[in-house]
């Protein structure tokens, strides 16, 4: 039988907590799968890190755990941004937008979105996000640089040679701003 949509959802929230880079990429992942594009042209379909402050500032989203660079991001957070961005795509403005959120508690606003993307999280989840963790799990080891490993399980859908070698170089590439800064 298959797992109910907003099952789907919350095998999302073993990801959590997020920094604000690690939250937008989640979402711009799913984003991405479900195929959101905003009618409104000044909004973008996948979100930024910016985007995220942006939000959050401006109150569509809860104030993170901590402040600045220690700032974490919980599934209430996943929710909210999923929840904006799949309101803009129906061309809502982002004041109508703050004032739903408003209103909405947890489990109705998991509920909407569960509902909204149930079509992309029954096609687009792999069967490991939805797996309860008992399962034995085979995984790949990728040397990045000195000291630093990259760790893809093996049905994760970045387990390919072609993401697997993108992976690699763009985590060489911020360990060089790193090491320059």
């Amino acid at each position: 039988m298959a797992e109910s949509p907003v099952a789907l959802l919350r095998a999302h929230a073993r990801f959590a907590p997020w920094n604000a880079r690690g939250l937008a990429a989640h979402v711009s992942g799913l984003v991405d799968a479900v195929g959101v594009r905003p009618t409104n042209a000044s909004a973008r379909a996948a979100p930024s890190a910016r985007a995220v402050r942006f939000y959050v500032s401006n109150r569509l989203m809860d104030r993170p755990e901590g402040a600045g660079t220690s700032a974490t991001y919980s599934y209430r957070h996943f929710l909210q941004l999923l929840s904006i961005k799949i309101r803009q795509r129906e061309g809502q403005n982002l004041e109508t937008i703050r004032s739903e959120l408003k209103e909405v508690t947890g489990d109705l606003l998991e509920r909407r979105v569960a509902g909204w993307m149930s079509n992309a999280l029954a096609a687009g989840v792999p069967a490991a996000a939805g797996n309860d963790g008992n399962g034995s799990h085979s995984w790949r080891r990728i040397a990045v640089a000195d000291g630093v490993e990259l760790h893809v399980r093996d049905d994760s859908p970045a387990a390919n040679e072609e993401a697997i070698i993108g992976l690699r170089e763009a985590l060489r590439t911020a360990i060089g701003r790193v090491e320059k800064a």
